[in-house]
């Protein structure tokens, strides 16, 4: 069990990431408004070198890093686990962690974990989203927030934001407008969503 916050305490939100953690940075930022209900508390990653890891460290945020080569899924989630209730957080967002989660990480955070997405969902689960927006020729590719289940990017959607697709794009343009979209859903989104809960 987490620990419920004091009234007026901001939500304390873990954030895990495997690569640069640039939704990670944007939620960091948002943290820093005097309004802002949400503070990230730790930044995990299943890879060591991930760059986020830095900058989160040069914001003063708390990491933890640990491989997961070697591991059974459900033996690395549970040292994963085990960190980010030890940091006290009461909520995850994932930000580019690019693993699978295990049932049992994912029932012991149901309704409090939360993960940004590049597709307009329910279309385009997984992979490769804006080559399968522009290849379906698609007028608007964009970003969900939804709420993590056991199926691959099928929870509940709580926030999404179109993308107007231009004639002349290519699968890396597209993401790269599709990523600033994101920066701004996910942190307004993540706030909506520790209001309420």
């Amino acid at each position: 069990m987490t620990a419920e916050p004091a009234r007026g305490a901001k939500a304390r939100v873990a954030v895990l990431i495997s690569g640069r953690g640039s939704n990670m940075a944007a939620l960091v930022y948002a943290a820093k408004a005097l309004d802002c209900p949400f503070e990230i508390v730790l930044v995990a990653s299943n890879d060591p070198e991930a760059a986020g890891l830095e900058l989160a460290r040069a914001e003063g945020i708390p990491t933890f890093a640990h491989s997961h080569k070697g591991l059974k899924r459900a033996e690395f989630d549970a040292i994963l686990d085990a960190q980010i209730r030890g940091a006290g957080a009461q909520f995850v967002a994932l930000a580019g962690y690019m693993r699978l989660l295990s049932p049992e990480f994912v029932t012991g955070w149901a309704d409090k974990m939360l993960n940004i997405h590049p597709s307009l969902l329910p279309k385009y689960k997984g992979l490769h989203t804006h080559e399968r927006a522009l290849e379906a020729g698609d007028s608007h590719g964009g970003c969900s927030v939804h709420i993590v289940t056991a199926e691959l990017d099928d929870g509940p959607v709580l926030g999404q934001t179109e993308v107007a697709i231009l004639p002349d794009d290519t699968p890396d343009t597209l993401a790269a407008r599709v990523l600033i979209a994101e920066h701004q859903l996910y942190s307004r989104t993540l706030a909506d969503y520790v209001r309420r809960n």
